[in-house]
């Protein structure tokens, strides 16, 4: 019986903490969504699904929620391929590669507020990097922050920069746990590198892309500090998300019920999301 409870015991101050600070705080979440509150007041007013009722009906949270899927697609898709191509290549012994390495790390050991910051000056209309290179070339200049049709975009060029040299390294300490004895019998059996790459390597690193997968989804619908520095969900709504939403109802307009719905939609969305890529990957992945 001892031995049976001693895991238990020693899992118990992790628990209690994740308890208190986590479903302790889903649960008012969750009763604050039924209420309309404005944050000042002592008085709660319960309002039953209302705040779901308004945010469904609400065209800019609709529009929030699309700019949220497409970034998390958008963001996570190039992240792995990016990833996964520069893992490949610098996987390699000599001091060019381990510099590489180095250097593409390191935009992820900066502040997100810095590479914000960063970004928008690279992206600026009138001084920015970017436009005197077109200018360059004779081409116009482009409003990567100001134009609604490509905001969105912008924010996963910075998103994917920020964060490919963490999943590359990931991904080389995948690929360096694949046994070399794999790749000699391939070799023996003349068998090309694309179909090396097809029927070996992708299907040996499949748990290191499933991790990274579900990581990164996770991540991306959380986003944050680059849509308040950059953007402030502009222009006309194009580059808000939903937990900037969910910061702009709460602390800016005060409705805490609505806020809180949101931040329950938020939540759904995720679950299902993991779901999905759940059920959908975890079939295809190889376990060693």
């Amino acid at each position: 019986m001892r031995k049976r409870l001693f895991p238990y015991l020693m899992i118990l101050p992790s628990m209690l903490i994740f308890a208190v600070f986590y479903m302790a705080s889903i649960g008012y979440m969750i009763y604050l969504s039924f209420t309309d509150w404005n944050f000042i007041s002592a008085e709660k007013k319960f309002v039953g699904l209302d705040n779901f009722k308004l945010l469904l009906q609400d065209q800019r949270f609709l529009q929030t929620l699309s700019n949220t899927t497409i970034y998390t697609v958008c963001t996570v898709f190039f992240t792995i391929v990016i990833a996964l191509l520069l893992a490949i290549w610098i996987n390699k012994k000599g001091k060019i590669y381990e510099f590489t390495q180095n250097a593409i790390f390191s935009p992820h050991i900066i502040s997100l507020v810095s590479v914000s910051m960063l970004w928008m000056w690279i992206m600026d209309y009138d001084y920015g990097l970017l436009n005197q290179i077109l200018e360059i070339f004779g081409m116009e200049p482009v409003g990567w922050l100001t134009d609604s049709r490509i905001v969105i975009y912008s924010l996963v060029v910075v998103s994917v920069w920020k964060s490919v040299g963490y999943y590359t390294l990931i991904f080389i300490a995948g690929l360096q746990s694949i046994p070399d004895s794999i790749y000699e019998a391939a070799a023996l059996d003349n068998a090309s590198t694309m179909r090396r790459l097809f029927k070996i390597t992708l299907p040996m690193l499949s748990p290191t892309i499933f991790f990274v997968g579900i990581t990164s989804v996770i991540a991306c619908f959380k986003v944050f500090e680059t849509i308040s520095i950059m953007t402030q969900g502009g222009p006309a709504n194009a580059s808000n998300t939903i937990v900037y939403y969910i910061y702009e109802y709460g602390f800016r307009f005060f409705k805490i019920g609505q806020a809180s719905a949101a931040g329950i939609i938020l939540l759904i969305v995720i679950s299902i999301f993991t779901f999905i890529y759940f059920k959908l990957m975890s079939k295809r992945v190889f376990y060693r």
